[in-house]
């Protein structure tokens, strides 16, 4: 968006470094404004604070490093070696980020548990309950749940609630993935799929997804902030000061900051918190309009529920042709022409197209030129 854009222009010409209160007052204390203000705009409760961070797969990492210090105390000092084995668990839909954290945190991909998922692509609640209850009795210790809403590859949403119920019932940290769907809990017609989310020890959500501004702006959102600090803080002497507790850089890897506030406020300001609602109800508007074109016509069927502004979808093939080969070669032509942009995924062992719908200046007009193009590469017989 443009007052992104701008703000990017301002933050590189004032080159604020945010670590410290003392080097960056404003940066600091705007930076805990504008996470104050997206925890209002979702309807979040007041003891959620947080940071922002690069992307959603930093906040994820830090996160899952602060459930590690909770489920294994003193691995922040002693490190992993003769402690127990810890497990982290998600759908078969969550995001590979997940899976690199899992990766960087030390505790194996093997035990990384992928859960299955019921017909609208979401988490079952019971089989995860089952499995957190085979690995404690296994010697294993659960470390960290994540539950999506808004998943990469439909936009389905995880029943958080009855998740949060499991995760209270076997004492592990629940974390929430609502990267891409975050902001989408301002708009009170969709806060019902994320009820539950307010009783998660952390959230993600990125404006630079749903929200206009520009890459790089992932917000952390934890209920207790304490261990995120105890797993990561440092402070050495050269740069302690009296304002130690307000310095961002105690939730995070990274010592050097961007100023990444003000970007996010230049977008709040710009559009308003009623304007950003507008732009995202739009969004699921001109998807839902594209799913009833899809459901109208014969040669093309939907895959996935549409919750939000994501549209999954395949073309049928004619008899005797192969459903992935026909799809990917539609995929080929409609994007080869330049003037759309559709993205692919798998559901249930299907190649499945996507249409997404999240830039600001996105109109019924451009929709309507992605509906033309693929409805001419069918007529077209896809190439033949």
């Amino acid at each position: 968006s443009d007052p992104g854009i701008l703000a990017e222009f301002v933050t590189a010409a004032l080159n604020v470094n945010a670590m410290l209160w003392r080097t960056s007052p404003a940066g600091t204390e705007l930076e805990r404004r504008m996470v104050q203000w997206i925890r209002d705009f979702v309807g979040l409760p007041e003891p959620f604070s947080g940071v922002i961070q690069d992307t959603a797969s930093t906040s994820t990492f830090i996160a899952l490093v602060a459930a590690r210090e909770r489920a294994l105390p003193g691995v922040r000092e002693k490190g992993l070696a003769g402690m127990q084995a810890g497990t982290v668990y998600a759908s078969t839909l969550a995001h590979s980020s997940l899976d690199k954290s899992v990766i960087a945190a030390g505790l194996g991909l093997s035990n990384l548990r992928r859960v299955s998922v019921d017909d609208d692509y979401r988490m079952s609640a019971d089989e995860l309950d089952r499995r957190l209850a085979e690995d404690r009795r296994g010697g294993l210790r659960p470390v960290m749940v994540c539950a999506t809403i808004g998943t990469t590859s439909c936009t389905s949403c995880d029943p958080v609630g009855e998740i949060a119920d499991v995760c209270a019932k076997h004492d592990v940290w629940l974390h929430v993935d609502a990267a891409y769907a975050g902001p989408a809990a301002s708009l009170p017609e969709l806060r019902p799929r994320f009820a539950g989310w307010e009783r998660a020890d952390s959230i993600v959500l990125n404006p630079h997804k749903w929200m206009s501004v520009p890459l790089d702006c992932s917000v952390l959102l934890g209920r207790d902030l304490g261990p995120f600090k105890a797993s990561l803080a440092l402070t050495p002497v050269y740069l302690s000061s009296a304002e130690t507790g307000k310095n961002l850089m105690d939730i995070g890897l990274a010592m050097g900051r961007r100023f990444r506030a003000l970007k996010l406020w230049f977008v709040f300001r710009w559009y308003g918190a009623s304007g950003l609602r507008e732009m995202i109800r739009r969004h699921c508007g001109l998807a839902a309009d594209f799913a009833d074109r899809v459901r109208g016509d014969d040669r093309l069927r939907l895959v996935a529920p549409v919750t939000f502004s994501t549209v999954c979808f395949l073309a049928v093939p004619p008899q005797g042709q192969s459903e992935e080969e026909w799809n990917e070669r539609l995929l080929e032509r409609v994007n080869r022409d330049g003037e759309v942009f559709l993205s692919h995924t798998e559901l249930d062992g299907r190649y499945t197209i996507r249409l997404s719908v999240g830039n600001v200046n996105t109109a019924e007009a451009d929709v309507e030129r992605a509906w033309d193009s693929i409805t001419r590469e069918l007529s077209n017989r896809v190439g033949d």
